[in-house]
């Protein structure tokens, strides 16, 4: 079996910064390409970013673009995700997934493997 677990979520004002983990245990073998998706409250997940399995090709969905940075360090089975310039409308749980594939996707697909995520809350 394969656990991922996310870390660093939490309260932060307008314009400041997060960076959450994604921490990859068990079987790490599963996973290959990773992705963050999200969801606010009263409104569907959607994805926001994802990295192929090399680190070599990175996907940042267009409403964060420039704002939001994917990256992750296979010696330690982690993935990132570097929010900034944080807006109220990025409060949401945030989500980690993996898949035994070289590129990630943007839609949720039956052989991911997903964290329990993180809540970020962004205030005024």
């Amino acid at each position: 079996q394969v656990t991922l677990v996310e870390s660093g979520g939490g309260l932060v004002q307008a314009g400041g910064s997060l960076r959450l983990s994604c921490k990859v245990s068990g079987r790490t073998d599963y996973v290959a390409a990773m992705a963050w998706f999200r969801q606010s409250p009263g409104k569907e997940r959607e994805f926001v970013s994802g990295i192929s399995d090399n680190g070599g090709y990175t996907d940042v969905a267009e409403s964060v673009k420039g704002q939001f940075f994917v990256s992750r360090n296979n010696a330690k089975n982690e993935a990132y995700l570097e929010m900034d310039i944080l807006k109220p409308e990025d409060t949401a749980d945030y989500y980690c997934a993996g898949r035994d594939r070289d590129y990630p996707s943007q839609s949720e697909e039956d052989d991911t493997t997903w964290g329990q995520g993180t809540q970020d809350t962004v205030t005024s």
